[in-house]
């Protein structure tokens, strides 16, 4: 490593070909295929695109298809292990799809909510826009060729000469500062005139710009409310060209309407529609359930057989004779001599009639070197 990393010193830029051999036709193909589907697994894990966490090694001959759980499936020679790992791989695909077909579904029914809901705003746009305009045309004057009139007003000035008009319009948008608020400076045809200073930071300044509306039922303006600084007239007639502009303004919510009104019937059969395959994976569901149970008993041991009720337990108990019974307890050895003495002298004393007994003597036991082996009775 240390010798390559001397070597790749001398290459331009310092880059080195990094070159990986394969076998055609071998297990090679089967290597890169997995790391291909773990590059996958891993990649749609972590942006949420995967139906289930599960993960399939791919095939490990290609010519059979057949992938290392199904070799080990044969080889076990329980063929249910095979069917229950395949009927796994059927459900995880219809679970993939499944979650796929509810999320398209979600996702339409967003969509068809915000189509509809557009829809209906530009409607609604389109019947108040047609009002200021059907307003503004019974209103206007018309001069010989049919021309509107600019007949503007504005506060105080008490001209009616547009060139006047344009040059006191283009004071306002030099000096007025209206802090953000709207502020009426006139009236044209019954519509209000407006103002609106708008600041704007440009490097370590800032500034105000000033754009102007015509106010109906929405406020309407022309080259986004700038005025023609250079040009008086073309400043006075910003309003006036504000209203003609309504027209334009409602084909255009027209033409977005056209395209919301072919796509909501699309959208609406997609979130009425029902995945069709639920039947079908209940039913691999308890096939696959059906086989884990077949499985789990295959590989439970066997229980011990337990007696019938009716068959009778017998038991050997050994009976010992009356005989053999004192005579093995006289055999038991004892500690204290005189106490075992006394008290077979008491018995017999207590089990006699005779009123007179005569004492025994009291003799030394001997001394054995050895102890012999205790004799057992026969039962």
């Amino acid at each position: 490593m240390r010798k390559g990393n001397e070597i790749a010193k001398h290459f331009a830029g310092n880059n080195v070909d990094v070159i990986l051999y394969a076998v055609e036709k071998s297990l090679d193909s089967y290597k890169f295929n997995l790391l291909h589907c773990k590059q996958t697994f891993i990649s749609q894990l972590k942006s949420g695109a995967m139906g289930a966490r599960t993960i399939d090694e791919g095939s490990m001959d290609e010519k059979s298809g057949m992938n290392f759980s199904e070799y080990m499936a044969i080889l076990s020679g329980n063929t249910d292990l095979l069917d229950k790992a395949k009927l796994d791989k059927r459900i995880a695909a219809l679970e993939g799809e499944r979650k796929s077909f509810n999320r398209d579904r979600a996702i339409s029914a967003r969509k068809l909510d915000e189509a509809v809901r557009t829809r209906d705003g530009n409607n609604e746009r389109i019947s108040r826009m047609g009002g200021d305009y059907e307003r503004f045309t019974t209103t206007a004057q018309r001069d010989s060729e049919g021309n509107i009139l600019n007949l503007i007003k504005l506060d105080g000035v008490q001209s009616s000469d547009i060139k006047r008009i344009g040059s006191a319009l283009q004071e306002i948008a030099k000096r007025t500062n209206t802090k953000g608020e709207y502020k009426p400076i006139g009236e044209l045809y019954g519509f209000k005139l407006l103002v609106k200073s708008e600041q704007t930071d440009i490097l370590d300044s800032t500034k105000f710009a000033n754009r102007f509306f015509v106010e109906g039922e929405y406020k309407y303006s022309f080259n986004n409310g700038q005025i023609a600084m250079a040009d008086t007239k073309a400043a006075a007639m910003n309003f006036l060209r504000a209203l003609e502009s309504i027209p334009q303004l409602i084909e255009r919510y027209q033409k977005g309407n056209e395209q919301y009104e072919r796509d909501i019937p699309t959208l609406q059969e997609i979130v009425s529609s029902v995945w069709r395959k639920e039947d079908e994976l209940k039913q691999l569901k308890s096939e696959s359930a059906a086989l884990e149970r077949q499985i789990q008993l295959s590989l439970t041991p066997p229980k011990d057989e337990k007696p019938e009720q009716g068959e009778e337990q017998s038991t050997t108990t050994p009976k010992v004779s009356q005989g053999d019974e004192s005579r093995h307890r006289h055999q038991e050895p004892t500690d204290d001599t005189t106490s075992a003495t006394s008290i077979t002298v008491r018995q017999v004393a207590s089990a006699s009639d005779n009123t007179h007994l005569v004492r025994p003597t009291y003799t030394e036991p001997k001394q054995v070197s050895e102890p012999k082996p205790s004799r057992g009775f026969k039962l």
